[in-house]
């Protein structure tokens, strides 16, 4: 008999009496049709969030975090590479080496070599777990950015924020999983952070865009000036429940997604406008990360904005440091001292993250991600210019389970090309999946017939950089 209640409970009164018969016979109702609800690890994890730090461009490793004495010893002179970019692919080349512009010393008592253009994360070095053989596919910016972002250079793929937020849900259900701070509009763009085929929850939310101001960054349409909240409440019911009526007589994915967007978007107009506004730090806090100073203010407002959202339980945070020119901020083809505007940018803010992290306790759990695309050729291009150069470049991580004050893997003496303990950046992707307690073979979605993963067929955790 119990079957034919349940049936007439579930047809009788839209459905009214079944939803209430569910809520009470499991406290966790709500959570279980809740697609951003949080998930239990596939593995034992170590982080529990993100926060990609997207050095748009290609930051040149040899002036920065990757020291070559003998690059600086043979300076200027003529050396035979094999080329990676148009007209050279495969070829022999001649090019004249180029040393570091800028001078390197040892930090912290893990003694690692960091360039003058970062003496604030310099300081925090033994906190950092370097990867020094990162190699990748792709020489361009498009293709390249779109493979750290979803593993892909060609197909339309989930962003790596997508994979996690569907593998673990969020820890906070009145804030997006995944949330991508001033994002361009170039070079991957919305394909940076997009879901692809995951269901649509798990798309990226944009807080701003690059070209804009830090402090103008906000969620678009957060708030509804010409509706009091009262009046948005009753509207929003309403027309949850004429898509929940429709739901229940067809399956529809797209409308289904829709009904999960709603609620969420309802609850973040309750919850988001206070983490985004900043007005609420001390301003020995703001003087910390560099805002007020012009420089610094931009990304200052970006990575404590970061860290705000990373306390209240979002999941995966992007970070971007770029622009929408025809040469992202870091590629300097030409006019290598540059490279000093940016870092003078992004050096500051991004250690004082670090701190505030460390004092809060969010660093054991939280993992930091700074690189880009690629790195930079030891070889001049032009006068002071250098190349795109995906055989070899560095990023660092801290926190979340990894090694801190570590170096892993090298570069050949004058930097060019990963050679020992190389790491792909699928490699890359399943470490940190892993460190997040998930399996990158298992975290798997079936679309068109074939599983996809983050990894495609590829990648190895790189268990030699865990703590």
């Amino acid at each position: 008999m119990s079957q034919y209640r349940r049936q007439f409970l579930k047809s009788a009164g839209c459905g009214f009496g079944s939803l209430a018969l569910n809520a009470m016979l499991s406290g966790k109702a709500g959570a279980a049709t809740n697609p951003l609800a949080p998930k239990p690890p596939l593995l034992p994890g170590r982080a529990k969030r993100v926060i990609f730090l997207f050095m748009a461009g290609g930051p040149s490793h040899v002036d920065s975090f990757d020291y070559k004495p003998e690059l600086i010893k043979r300076d200027g002179q003529s050396y035979d590479f094999v080329g990676v970019r148009k007209g050279t692919f495969g070829k022999k080349s001649e090019r004249t080496l180029l040393k570091p512009l800028w001078d390197f010393k040892q930090y912290g008592q893990s003694g690692r070599w960091v360039s003058e253009l970062f003496p604030e994360i310099g300081k925090h070095v033994d906190d950092l777990c370097f990867i020094h053989s990162m190699h990748t596919e792709g020489v361009a910016h498009g293709p390249s950015t779109l493979f750290l972002h979803t593993g892909a250079t060609n197909l339309v793929r989930p962003s790596m924020g997508s994979w996690v937020t569907y593998g673990l849900g969020t820890e906070n259900e009145n804030l997006p999983g995944f949330i991508t701070i001033m994002p361009s509009a170039s070079k991957g763009g919305p394909r940076n952070y997009s879901n692809a085929f995951l269901p649509a929850i798990h798309q990226g939310t944009c807080v701003g865009r690059a070209g804009l101001p830090a402090s103008q960054a906000t969620i678009r349409n957060l708030k509804n000036s010409s509706l009091p909240l009262a009046g948005q409440k009753k509207q929003f019911n309403f027309l949850q429940e004429l898509n929940r009526q429709q739901a229940r007589s067809k399956s529809d994915q797209n409308l289904n997604a829709a009904i999960d967007s709603f609620d969420l978007a309802f609850r973040m107009q309750m919850n988001a406008p206070d983490i985004l506004d900043l007005a609420t730090e001390t301003e020995a806090t703001k003087t910390r990360y560099g805002i007020g100073e012009k420089a610094t203010d931009d990304y200052g407002r970006q990575c404590l904005m970061a860290r705000r959202l990373a306390e209240k339980g979002v999941r995966f945070i992007q970070v971007n440091y770029s622009d929408e020119s025809v040469n992202p901020r870091w590629d300097q083809h030409s006019n290598m001292p540059k490279h000093e505007v940016h870092a003078r940018a992004t050096d500051k803010p991004v250690a004082a993250l670090l701190q505030d992290l460390k004092q809060r306790g969010l660093l054991e759990d939280t993992l930091v991600w700074w690189g880009g695309e690629f790195g930079r050729t030891p070889f001049s291009q032009g006068k002071d210019g250098r190349d795109h150069n995906p055989r070899g470049f560095t990023t660092w991580l801290a926190g979340g389970g990894t090694k801190p004050g570590y170096a892993h893997g090298a570069t050949d003496e004058i930097g060019d090309t990963a050679v020992t303990d190389r790491v792909h950046m699928h490699d890359l992707h399943a470490t940190m999946l892993h460190l997040l307690g998930l399996d990158h073979e298992r975290l798997t979605y079936n679309y068109a017939g074939r599983d996809f993963r983050l990894t495609d067929v590829a990648g190895r955790v790189e268990k030699a950089i865990f703590a």
